[in-house]
Order: structure tokens, then sequence, then C-alpha cells
């Protein structure tokens, strides 16, 4: 049976800045601002274009228009920034639609709709239908929500309902793309929607659910705000519990094994084709379309090897690494009459680096079993005092989560977004001191932890009460994944103007692996001992003997011939690029975040 396939063509195009009618092949990535306001339009300031203008740096529109009903009059004020990431042109949004006045900025992919896959451009495919069901008779919110429904894939937007007076807003069911509300002001007729935090006051500033819809009513004489009918559930965890579990072999099924393999092939085939060649950076020859924010481990490392199978082997891909320089770890180095080396050196502070050391072990891996392409191992290092210098930009951006654990973490995906650092090529001996990637994709392993049973809680839940507590555990880790991770890391890696996009998290993939029993998942089994997290981990002997945490993704690493990184153990990312505890003190992941800058105390 043929694939049905989503294909709209229209008879014109206006890309005039009066219409703003985006109908090319050009899907946008961007950045969306929304001002609602009884007493006039407000545009972004300069600091919040800024950030919109980073976020998408091809192009930057503003539209304004008024709503007007008898209760009362809006001033409604759009800007988005686009992001081109395919096609040959670049095409402005909002997008205005001719015949009914109706506004819409989309943030996103749609891979598929309506269970078809989204042929050629997913804005022009999306905002047809949106366009088409806005201003029904009867039941308008129904008509609109029953085409969101429909999308898969990550995304957040803002639509603008001219006929029925009412704006929608919300991102993707998984909650992969930003989207903040501000409604410090709401008492006075003010409201913010935007990318990133936006207006003066950030303490009334949350994301949006992701589980809802919000709808705004400007039918009345004050913007009513409600929730919409739920979004179709989320799949549902595979809560199996055996009736002998000691009858089980060690590792998962050969036939879930190769099916794992064939998913998130899959998975990453519709993230990584098609991409079109950037070389603003100055990069004239065989610029790199995809990088991949590596640490060496298990599940950056896998997506490497896949994504090999799948691009040309032409085609170059940059291998992001960071490092950092953590002036408490280095006091205590200094302190230790182990350490020989010279304290504060380069190598000391970055080539030890945990994540450094993985990094370039799986590369050198990379580079074995896939000799014919050119992969760039780019290693960036950060200088406390940089760190310090991006600390405010940093925490703004991850606002309105503001703990010491989100810094930690954010602070390294936003240096290794950068893109910038030396690169290590795999077909020569060249090193190139000073380079930045031209790639605006970057593919990240986030999910495979939550949807396999990675983290040391999930060990510890096994222990204590076998596959019906990992079940509760790993159930209650992918549930809270959108509001504790996605929207955070997008405002913070979308800065640089790349896009992140998440194989593990592709609905389809999803829905595999919540399907699979635990014991498919991963290697705790009774009476097995379960490695405690810091022990080394070497390369086994056989495949039985592998990490039980993701013994499904290791045992897909083994058969693809990277026995070392199968065996690699877990490591956050905050204790690998060393960004935890950057001062001394006895502070916590939990703690609320300053932006003072303490002495470094450098040895």
């Amino acid at each position: 049976m043929r694939k049905k396939c989503l294909f709209f063509v229209e008879n014109e195009v206006d890309s005039s800045l009066e219409k703003l009618t985006c109908i090319d092949d050009n899907p946008l990535m961007c950045g969306i601002y929304l001002h609602l306001s009884r007493k006039g339009h407000v545009e972004p300031s300069h600091q919040d274009a800024d950030f919109l203008s980073r976020r998408g740096p091809d192009a930057l529109h503003t539209y304004k228009t008024i709503s007007a009903t008898e209760a009362a009059q809006w001033y409604l004020t759009f800007s988005s920034s686009v992001l081109s990431l395919r096609g040959n042109s670049v095409h402005a949004q909002p997008i205005i639609d001719d015949k009914s006045g109706s506004i819409f900025c989309w943030n996103g992919e749609a891979w598929f709709f309506d269970d078809a896959k989204v042929c050629g451009n997913d804005t022009q495919a999306i905002s047809k239908r949106v366009f088409d069901s806005v201003g029904a008779q009867k039941n308008s919110d129904l008509a609109v929500l029953d085409v969101l429904d429909k999308i898969e894939g990550p995304y957040a937007l803002v639509l603008y309902d001219a006929v029925s007076q009412k704006i929608y807003l919300g991102r993707d069911s998984l909650g992969r793309r930003s989207l903040l509300i501000n409604d410090a002001s709401i008492g006075i007729g003010e409201l913010t929607v935007c990318s990133v935090t936006a207006g003066q006051s950030l303490s009334k500033i949350h994301e949006a659910d992701a589980a809802f819809f919000t709808i705004i009513d400007l039918s009345t004489a004050e913007p009513t705000l409600y929730r919409a009918r739920p979004k179709p559930p989320l799949p549902i965890i595979n809560k199996q519990v055996p009736m002998d579990s000691h009858l089980f072999t060690r590792t998962p099924s050969g036939e879930t094994i190769s099916d794992l393999t064939t998913q998130l092939r899959s998975s990453l085939q519709i993230r990584v084709e098609d991409i079109p060649s950037y070389t603003a950076y100055g990069l004239n020859a065989n610029p790199s379309k995809v990088a991949i924010l590596f640490s060496g481990g298990l599940d950056c490392t896998l997506l490497a090897r896949l994504t090999h199978d799948i691009l040309p082997h032409h085609q170059q891909i940059d291998l992001l690494n960071v490092a950092f320089e953590n002036p408490r770890v280095l006091n205590a180095r200094a302190t230790s009459k182990s350490i020989t080396e010279t304290p504060g050196s380069e190598v000391d502070t970055y080539e030890t680096c945990p994540d450094r050391v993985t990094g370039r072990s799986s590369f050198l891996q990379l580079t074995q079993v896939c000799p014919e392409r050119t992969w760039r191992f780019v290693a960036t290092n950060v200088p406390y005092t940089e760190y310090l210098d991006n600390q405010a930009t940093v925490i703004r951006l991850m606002h309105p989560h503001n703990t010491e654990m989100d810094l930690s973490i954010t602070s390294a995906l936003y240096f290794a977004a950068r893109g910038h650092g030396t690169a290590t090529i795999s077909t020569s001996t060249q090193q190139v001191a000073s380079y930045t990637t031209t790639a605006r994709v970057l593919l990240s392993g986030l999910g495979a932890d939550e949807l396999f049973g990675g983290y040391a809680r999930h060990a510890a839940a096994f222990a204590r009460g076998g596959y019906q507590a990992l079940n509760e555990e790993l159930e209650l880790d992918f549930l809270r994944i959108g509001s504790r991770n996605l929207g955070r890391d997008d405002r913070v890696i979308a800065h640089w103007g790349r896009e992140t996009r998440y194989p593990f998290l592709d609905e389809k993939f999803v829905r595999f692996a919540l399907q699979l029993p635990a014991w498919e998942k991963c290697g705790f089994r009774p009476g097995k001992p379960v490695p405690k997290h810091f022990e080394t981990a070497l390369t086994p002997e056989k495949i039985e003997d592998l990490h039980p945490e993701k013994m499904l993704l290791r045992c897909a690493m083994w058969q693809l011939g990277m026995k070392g990184t199968a065996a690699e153990k877990k490591r956050a990312i905050q204790f690998g690029a060393r960004t935890a505890k950057m001062h001394a003190g006895k502070t916590k992941g939990t703690d609320t975040v300053t932006i003072e800058k303490p002495t470094p105390n450098l040895p």
C-alpha cells in the first residue's frame, strides 16, 4: 500500500511585506512574539528583539492589527524571526490569511499530519489547514483544535482567528519547543507570549502547558484565558510485570534489538535528510549540515553511528564536545599530592574532563568503524571567566527555570551549541585551531535515559521494588520531560540560530519504546547485582556483561561494531562537562541561582 503524502500547491505567491504570505518550499523555524494590549501596540524591546533574531537570524518582521468588538478594542502586535532550514529563499512570518485576516506564527517541524507524511513545506501545509478551519460558524474551537491535534512533530504556535476573535497558543504534547506566557499585567489588559523571556517583569512568566492549548477570547471586555479540551493523551507505558523473571536472558531479544535499530534509523532519516548547506561562516568547501551534541556517551554516539548509515559519505558530520575550567576542581587537584601535572594547564583543565575523554574515545571508534566519512571533533574549551561573562545571558534564557542544576546543564548546552572550538579532522592529522560549525541542525540524545532506564534512580527503583517500581519511575520521568527539560533547552540552544532535533522523542519512536516491557529495555534481573554508577566501565568479553542501564541501546551499539561505546557508563552532562558547582561552597542543585560573580580563586 502506498503511503499517503500531503503536498499543498498554490497558484500564486505573494512575498510582499504588506501581505507577508509565505507559500514556497521553505519551512520556517522562528522566534515568536505576541503582545496583547488595550492601550496600544507594543513592539519587542531591543533586547527581546535581539533574542528573537538570534533564534531566527534570516528575517525578523512585525505585523500589527486591531481586534475590535462592541465589548472591547485590542491592539495585537506580532513579531516573528525566521531560521530557514530548507529551500533556496527566505520568506517572512507572521503569515496572514488574505481571506479572513487571521494571523499564524509557527515555530516547528510538522513531520506528519493526520498520519500522512508532510512533503515539501510544512509551514504551508499547516497554515493552509489552519486557515481553512478558522471562523467555523459552529464549534469554531473544535474545528481549529481538530486540525492542531493531527500534527506530529516539535512545534510552538500562535494563531489569531480574526473571525471568532480568539487567539490559540500552545506547543506539541511533548513540549519540544519553547513558548512562554507573561501575564504579569493581565489585570490591566496586557499579555505577552514569546519564545523567550519578554517584558519587564519576569516573575509571572510560565511555560505554555504542553497538555492543552490555551485560548484567549477577545470578544469580552477583559481578556479571558481558558484551557482548550485536553490534547490526545500521550502513549501509555507498558507496566507489565512478569510472572517468573528468573527465566529471562540477561539481554533483550534479537528481534527487539533489530526493531530498535529500524525505528531509530527511521526517526533519524526524516531529521537529517534534505538539509540545505549554510556557508555564512565562510567555509565553502563541503560544509557540515548536521552536528551532534557529543559527549561520547552511548546515546549521542548511537545517533552518530546511525546517521552515518543514512547520509551520503561525502557529507561531513561535526561532533560538538564541551569542557569547562572549574575552579573548584582545580583547587582540589592542586591540594592533592597524587596530582603530578601542572595545575591549571590546558591539558589538565580540559583534556582530562570526563566528557572530553569519552568524546575523543568514541570519536576514534567512529573513525575506525566508519572510515569513509570525514568526522570533525570540535573541542570547545570554556575558561571560567568566559563562563561568568555569559552567565547572565544563560540565566535569562533558561528562565523561568532558576536552579543551580538548571544553570549547570544549560551552561554546557549553551557553549556546546555555539559550535566553536578546535576541530580535529578524522581523515587527516590536521587540526583547525579556530572552527565554527556550519550546521544549523543539532542532534541530541535527550529522551534515551527516560525511555530506556538510564538514570541511577531507575536502578535504585528496581532494587527497591522490582519491575513494578521500575515501571513507575520510568512513567514519571517520561511524563515530566517536557516541563523539566525541553522548553528550557530549546531557548538556550536556539540562541545560536540552530535547531535541536530529538530522534529519541519522535512520536512513533516513543510509542515503540513505551510499549516494550521493562525487561526488553533494561538488563535489570533479580539476583543480578547492579554495578554502581562510579565503577569503571571496561569493554566486556560478552554482550551479556554490558551495564544493565539502557541495555537495549547497548546491544544495538554492540551489534553496530562499537563495543567500547556500548560499555560506557552513564554520566550527567553537568559532571561530564564539569559545570556542576563551579565555585566552592555548599551549593545544592535545587538552590535558586544568582548572577553574582564570585572570585575565581584559580590555583
